[in-house]
């Protein structure tokens, strides 16, 4: 009995660090994969259960962010790929239509009409883009998105290389096309 509740503790310890340490990261995650704000924090709320969860069984081969960030977005596909089976004509941002244009109409550029603009775009890529896209915009090295997504750092470059070549086509053109 003692040793399940050591484990709890550390589980709940290991818990608390990373919320503490990536919770402004997971948010911007969920926002990443989740345009309609009721849906983000249900997501939000089903990242963190999935997080405290997998630390049960986290052994520290990979480091804590790496952890966080590897179930953050397992789980963010999982729900939207379950979400698109639910719901499948339903446009996950409909409230950002109408901010499409990110430029006003003095020529600047508004910064906020931008970020929109772009994380609806992002929300459109395929899940693997998207994964990657979204730790890229986070800062992280090829590396670490290599070690996160399963895939090699190369693979990474080359993909971040080409996604940012979709999404500068898709704000030129006022869209996306992922094909």
């Amino acid at each position: 009995m003692c040793d399940y509740l050591d484990q709890m503790a550390k589980q709940d310890e290991l818990y608390e660090e990373a919320a503490r340490t990536f919770g402004p990261a997971l948010e911007r995650l969920a926002r990443g994969y989740e345009g309609d704000a009721d849906k983000r924090r249900d997501l939000l709320q089903e990242i963190h259960v999935a997080l405290w969860r997998s630390l049960g069984s986290f052994d520290g081969k990979c480091s804590l962010r790496t952890w966080v960030y590897r179930v953050a977005h397992n789980r963010a596909a999982s729900y939207v790929r379950w979400d698109r089976v639910k719901n499948p004509g339903n446009a996950p941002i409909d409230e950002m239509e109408a901010s499409f244009n990110p430029i006003d109409s003095e020529g600047a550029v508004d910064r906020k009409r931008a970020q929109d603009r772009l994380l609806y775009m992002v929300q459109r890529l395929p899940p693997l883009d998207r994964q990657i896209m979204l730790l890229y915009l986070e800062g992280m090295d090829n590396v670490s998105i290599a070690e996160i997504a399963g895939i090699s750092a190369t693979n990474v470059g080359t993909k971040v290389h080409r996604i940012k070549g979709v999404l500068t086509r898709g704000i030129r053109k006022g869209g996306i096309d992922v094909r």
